[in-house]
């Protein structure tokens, strides 16, 4: 690949937060309609997710995603990106977190072999990508999506069906695509997901569960990337912050015998 091809990866964020110094990283404040700025440091400057064509005032339920459609409409390139300022694409390389972030360099070496990376996936063991899904969150949404997915999309439900089944997949909304592949992918995404605004009441929701948009996007690039044959590379996720697994994975193993999350837990 050109080094000098245009990458660009959206770090989506709402606060001030250290962010990595690699030019393909964009800094991105998501739900920033309304909001007032801040400043990232990093190589570029801050975006923002409120301006040209977006849907800013939908990040409290569709989360990172009002990030990934401000770029999709409004920053050309030869290849989109998503991670977090908490979550990154990461290499073997270095101790400290920081240094273990993928460079451009190792993206590009990454891209020379495929034209979509995704994160390492993620497994339930115990649980399957439904159940998991039914035990946290609301399992009339998956119902919902499945739906549309048979009425609009029904070449499609194959690979939707067979994904819910499974006890793996790849979370996070984390990805690096080639840009006409993104551009596919995310007017397929976004079709699904405004229909199912349509369909469902979240009013009743708790502020947590009312993310459903963004829960539920990460359940769809799977089946979307499995539907078209793609192939694509994998790279682990570095997150930033200490994550306490003992306690993820009791609250984890609660709801699989209590059932859904409690309010305590949001």
């Amino acid at each position: 690949m050109n080094p000098e091809s245009d990458i660009k990866i959206l770090i989506a964020m709402h606060k001030p937060y250290r962010v990595a110094e690699d030019p393909v990283y964009y800094p991105v404040h998501v739900g920033a309609k309304g909001k007032p700025a801040f400043d990232a440091g990093g190589p570029n400057p801050i975006l923002a997710d409120d301006q040209g064509d977006n849907i800013s005032s939908k990040n409290p339920n569709f989360c990172e995603l009002t990030g990934l459609y401000y770029m999709w409409k409004n920053q050309p390139s030869d290849y989109l990106g998503i991670v977090h300022y908490r979550r990154y694409f990461g290499s073997g390389h270095g101790f400290d977190k920081w240094e273990r972030i993928a460079s451009g360099d190792e993206i590009r070496e990454k891209l020379e072999k495929s034209s979509i990376i995704l994160p390492k996936p993620r497994n339930y063991f115990i649980e399957t990508n439904y159940s998991q899904y039914a035990h946290a969150h609301h399992a009339s949404d998956l119902d919902a999506t499945r739906q549309i997915i048979e009425e609009k999309y029904p070449s499609y439900l194959a690979a939707y069906d067979s994904y819910m089944k499974r006890t793996k997949g790849h979370r996070f909304n984390m990805f690096i695509m080639r840009r006409d592949l993104a551009d596919k992918y995310l007017e397929w995404l976004f079709d699904i997901l405004f229909e199912l605004e349509g369909r469902i009441d979240i009013s009743k929701y708790s502020p947590y569960d009312r993310r459903v948009y963004g829960f539920i996007s990460e359940r769809l690039i799977d089946p979307w990337i499995e539907t078209n044959n793609f192939s694509y590379e994998e790279m682990p996720v570095i997150d930033m912050e200490n994550v306490n697994w003992i306690k993820k994975g009791s609250a984890f193993l609660a709801r699989k015998i209590k059932g859904k999350r409690s309010e305590k837990e949001v």
